[in-house]
């Protein structure tokens, strides 16, 4: 299967209008759109189906437990799909079988480890202002990001763990959130920070044939190889801020093969 990838968009400043891929068999928008939600629109009517993971300025200034079915809906409206700890098989020209697993997959602040968690969320607060969210009504601060963090790993370990219902040729995990410290921006490297932008999961990634995320804003292809032989690409096709030239050397018409 041929995937278009696309995301960090930020449509609600952003001037960029969005093409499908020629040959392209899927879109994936994996998060931070638009935090309106208005641009959603402009994939109504996509040739190829759309599945969508939200990103977290999908929650800017919202409560999330209001915000998560609204935004369900929103989608569904469109023709969009939705994942949120949530799978979908799909069929490609070939026939093959390819699952999809999306989650937003917070970040839970152990990229370095227990030791570093503190530090991490510390830095981390910061982001969660800017969002200005609620969870229950409370602050969706570091504390609460790391409590959904947990559920959707936890989510996501359960889902890669079984095989499905029926055999599957390929797997595609699809999150907003890093999965690796390889996915670090360059500009910024291993600090405390990225922990709100990179996971440590890479113990997840064998039995993963492709994870495509977002959240940094920059791009990412590469491979890693497992024991048994076996190989995960991990793709991030983020577009970013114009202002601060972010978007040199977005391929928005890339091709992703599974």
């Amino acid at each position: 299967m041929k995937l278009q990838l696309l995301s960090d968009l930020h449509l609600e400043s952003e001037a960029f209008d969005p093409e499908p891929a020629a040959g392209a068999e899927l879109l994936v928008l994996a998060g931070d759109i638009d935090n309106r939600w208005a641009a959603l629109e402009r994939f109504a009517g996509w040739p190829v189906p759309v599945l969508v993971v939200a990103g977290n300025h999908e929650f800017d200034d919202r409560e999330l437990m209001d915000a998560w079915p609204r935004l369900h809906a929103r989608c569904a409206s469109l023709g969009l799909r939705l994942l949120e700890r949530a799978s979908a098989v799909l069929s490609d020209s070939q026939g093959r079988r390819i699952r999809f697993l999306g989650t937003v997959r917070w970040c839970d602040f152990d990229l370095f480890g227990p030791a570093g968690r503190k530090k991490a969320m510390r830095a981390g607060a910061y982001f969660q202002k800017v969002m200005r969210a609620t969870l229950g009504g409370q602050p969706f601060d570091a504390a609460a990001v790391r409590e959904e963090a947990l559920a959707c790993r936890e989510w996501l370990a359960g889902a890669l763990a079984q095989p499905g219902d029926e055999p599957c040729d390929a797997t595609v995990v699809i999150t907003h959130f890093a999965p690796s410290l390889r996915s670090t921006d360059p500009r910024y490297g291993a600090q405390s920070g990225t922990a709100s932008f990179c996971n440590a999961d890479d113990h997840l990634l064998p039995g993963v044939d492709l994870w495509l995320h977002g959240h940094l804003h920059c791009r990412h292809d590469y491979q890693v190889a497992h024991p048994d032989g076996r190989v995960t690409r991990v793709v991030s096709q983020a577009r970013g801020l114009q202002a601060k030239g972010e978007p040199d050397g977005f391929q928005p018409l890339k091709l992703i093969e599974v």
